[in-house]
């Protein structure tokens, strides 16, 4: 039996080329947006990177980019409430949302910044796939799933990256393993592989480097 949402297998060498290429190319951070106006043009393929709040986002995003601080975690879970753009090369978008959950914000802008996302993924024709980050620590937790829900209704393909996998043993590892391939098997939009990443010890940071790449 096929085992559902199996983790991503090595990139074959073309792609893993391809993926570290994009990526030792030029990296430059282009701007932060509040506001769908204030968007780039959409005139490249473009990928987004969500996760809630101490997922190891920032460190995911400068290790794919082999640099230290092209993303800078906030001190204060949440309080980033800007959609960042990133251009790597000339050919796509890296896209870092907010972190999500415990938000330490008032209420009104944080359903200023909901409001915004919801626009983003509804109406971004050249975003081809968000990453959504899980710490492999905690697994899809309640506040994952009305991201992953609303993934499903933009109708916006998504694919779970599990990060910190160095941080946890085999059978915590399993475990973990388990209970997101039983929650992404509700989602329609949820693409059919997992990638399983440790920032720190470099573990599948090619094989998603290659996934961007090659994205069509």
């Amino acid at each position: 039996m096929t085992l559902a949402f199996p983790i991503a297998e090595e990139p074959d060498d073309f792609s893993r080329e391809k993926g570290r290429l994009l990526f030792a190319g030029p990296v430059d951070f282009v701007k932060g947006v509040v506001a769908m106006p204030g968007l780039p043009p959409a005139d490249r393929l473009e990928v987004c990177f969500a996760g809630r709040s101490n997922v190891g986002k920032s460190s995911l995003i400068n290790a794919l980019t082999g640099r230290k601080n092209l993303a800078r975690a906030s001190n204060t879970p949440g309080r980033t409430q800007e959609i960042n753009y990133f251009a790597l090369g000339e050919e796509r978008y890296l896209v870092d949302l907010p972190g999500y959950g415990f938000a330490e914000a008032p209420v009104a802008v944080v359903a200023k910044w909901q409001a915004l996302l919801k626009s983003y993924l509804q109406g971004r024709q050249t975003l081809r796939r968000a990453f959504v980050l899980i710490d492999m620590r905690h697994g899809i937790k309640a506040v994952d799933e009305e991201i992953l829900t609303l993934l499903d209704r933009s109708a916006v393909t998504f694919q779970a990256v599990l990060t910190k996998a160095d941080k946890v043993n085999r059978v915590t590892r399993e475990e973990t393993l388990a209970q997101v391939r039983g929650a992404l098997a509700r989602h329609p939009a949820a693409f059919p592989e997992i990638v399983v990443t440790s920032s720190e010890k470099g573990e599948g940071i090619e094989t998603l480097r290659a996934l961007i790449a090659t994205l069509a």
